[in-house]
């Protein structure tokens, strides 16, 4: 039986647990509402706010001088959404008309149940314009910014391109996007429980910020006449491709970068006219895209022929192995092991000093050169010159060396490797050697970056490129420019001879593996003035018809190029005294 005392127990904690949950409950409503108050407003604005971005201007791209590279063009974003449509065939009708796209994908996006539908980004103002004037309700018409190119195809593997976000895809777009894509805004709009903006509420926007200008040391002048001058070439040998380099050999700034055909940057994903692309496969089609915009300068690899000859013969000068009295015959090829090694003269050059050898191209007295280094420190050399690193370029995917190992150098691989076959190197590799070999000894590194400059033009950062020093003494770089100047003026590279103008340089003609295929590869780098080098250019020419001599088809346009941007740069033409 239970007493009057036990009944009053039970009451009692009853009352005393509701009491504490009464007390928990007011004290977890007091935190919600004082201490957690601005965490639940923003949920609440959140739930009843639909958010739509905006992006930002993306930095200009900008030539040494200040030309305009790459810009931007206003363009639409064209949205709908579901909720607020209140006639949707007729909305569907009009996107059809104005967007120029298929019925079935418009109806399927329109009739979506979602917070917001995208239906076309990119759309040229003319026509966002027009979609907005129809002012149907549930249509949503933003303005925001595309790349735009003024050039088209003027430098379009170095440049890069942007996607549909707006951010880089290849090149120095990618490169340096972090400094170019600006930060993207926000407009804000309030809606009810249902998803239906609130009438006459005001929109909140938060404006995007552009990003900042990159310059270059790329220069539009140069850059487009090397541009004409490879179209040229290629047209008139029929030759595959053909790449341009001009490059400041003292600090590694890039003038000018071609690699004919280039394509157009405003309609990057369009491959060249004549291509067929029937029965290939969309990953087919992505490969023939990744082809096209193939940097051969940076990203391709090749034999460089005798161009390297301007490594062996430095390198054997700086190791002592050789001097500039040294004498050689020629008869016109070489025993190495079992291999007969021909020259690219068939009689053979006869007898010739060090310098001769080079203005004549001879292999066999290279071989000579090269034999009396010996693999080791042949390849200690090609190692302290930078040949087994990359440049360190700013584009991206730059190529490494394809070289031997050091212990399967034998005398037939360091043979060939003297007047530079059996090993691969890409032209901006090349380029940067000659530079180190013509500027006292500096390996430099080859850039396009300057620096990044606000919107108003203040420099917010300069770049630093590293420098390395003591590639070889200063010594050894004026007799290289010297004998240099006599392949110009006296020697196999006559062709790129300009009155006026003391040029250097060195002629090549590869021939592409398998050898069995009969393609060559032409070329020529020249350098002025060669006392005082101020700019270096290579001419790369792949797979040239009929005459493929480097001397004949790559010496006379960088000849054409020199006589243009010299007087252009203010190096004056210096005539002699009569």
């Amino acid at each position: 039986m239970y007493t009057k005392t036990f009944h009053r127990k039970k009451i009692f904690i009853v009352f005393g647990l509701s009491l504490v949950m009464l007390i928990g409950l007011a004290g977890r409503l007091v935190w919600l509402m004082v201490f957690e108050a601005d965490y639940y407003q923003q949920l609440a604005t959140d739930l009843h706010e639909r958010e739509r971005s905006i992006k930002a201007a993306r930095g200009r791209i900008l030539d040494r001088n200040g030309e305009v590279l790459a810009d931007n063009r206003t363009v639409c974003t064209i949205s709908v959404i579901h909720s607020q449509i209140e006639d949707p065939e007729a909305v569907i009708r009009m996107l059809v008309k104005e967007l120029e796209l298929p019925e079935e994908i418009v109806r399927k996006r329109v009739e979506k149940v979602s917070s917001i539908e995208r239906i076309r980004s990119n759309v040229d103002k003319e026509t966002g314009d027009a979609i907005r004037n129809y002012g149907y309700a549930g249509v949503k018409v933003d303005e925001d910014f595309k790349r735009y190119y003024p050039y088209g195809d003027l430098a379009s593997k170095v440049l890069g391109f942007t996607g549909g976000d707006n951010q880089g895809i290849i090149g120095l777009e990618v490169r340096y996007d972090e400094y170019l894509e600006g930060i993207p805004g926000t407009i804000l709009t309030l809606t009810d429980a249902r998803g239906i903006e609130i009438e006459n509420a005001k929109e909140e926007r938060v404006d995007p910020t552009a990003g900042n200008d990159l310059v270059l040391s790329l220069d539009y002048n140069i850059q487009l006449f090397a541009q004409q001058e490879a179209l040229k070439v290629m047209e008139a040998k029929q030759a595959d491709y053909v790449s341009i380099l001009v490059m400041n050999p003292q600090n590694g700034e890039i003038y000018a970068c071609v690699n004919v055909p280039e394509f157009d940057l405003n309609d990057p994903f369009t491959l060249p006219e004549g291509t067929d692309t029937t029965g290939m496969t969309e990953q087919e089609i992505q490969d023939a895209r990744n082809r096209m915009w193939r940097n051969q300068c940076v990203n391709d690899t090749y034999e460089p022929g005798s161009t390297f000859k301007i490594f062996t013969a430095s390198a054997a000068l700086q190791s002592g192995t050789s001097t500039l009295q040294d004498q050689y015959y020629c008869p016109g090829y070489k025993i190495v092991e079992d291999r007969r090694i021909r020259c690219h003269k068939a009689g053979g050059h006869g007898a010739e000093d060090f310098t001769h050898a080079l203005e004549n191209s001879c292999n066999p007295a290279l071989m000579t050169i090269g034999l009396k280094m010996g693999p080791s420190l042949f390849y200690q050399y090609f190692s302290d010159y930078g040949l087994l690193t990359k440049t360190g370029i700013d584009i991206p995917g730059e190529a490494a060396t394809i070289m031997h190992a050091q212990e399967n150098i034998g005398e037939v691989e360091l043979a060939t490797m003297t007047f530079g076959q059996s090993f691969q190197i890409t032209p901006i590799q090349l380029a940067v050697m000659a530079s180190s070999v013509i500027n006292g000894g500096r390996r430099v590194t080859p850039h396009f970056g300057v620096e990044i400059r606000s919107q108003e033009g203040t420099t917010l950062k300069i770049f630093s490129w590293k420098e390395k020093d003591g590639i070889l003494s200063e010594k050894v770089s004026g007799e290289m420019r010297e004998i240099l100047e006599k392949v110009v003026s006296e020697g196999s590279g006559h062709k790129a001879y300009l009155e006026g103008y003391r040029i250097g340089g060195k002629t090549a003609t590869s021939q592409t593996l398998p050898r069995s295929a009969h393609k060559y590869i032409s070329s020529f780098l020249g350098f002025a003035p060669a006392d005082d080098p101020q700019v270096l250019a290579l001419c790369i020419v792949h797979d040239p018809q009929g005459i493929y001599y480097g001397g004949t088809v790559c010496a006379p346009v960088v000849k054409n190029i020199f006589e243009n941007i010299l007087p252009y740069m203010g190096i004056e033409r210096k005539m002699p005294e009569s």
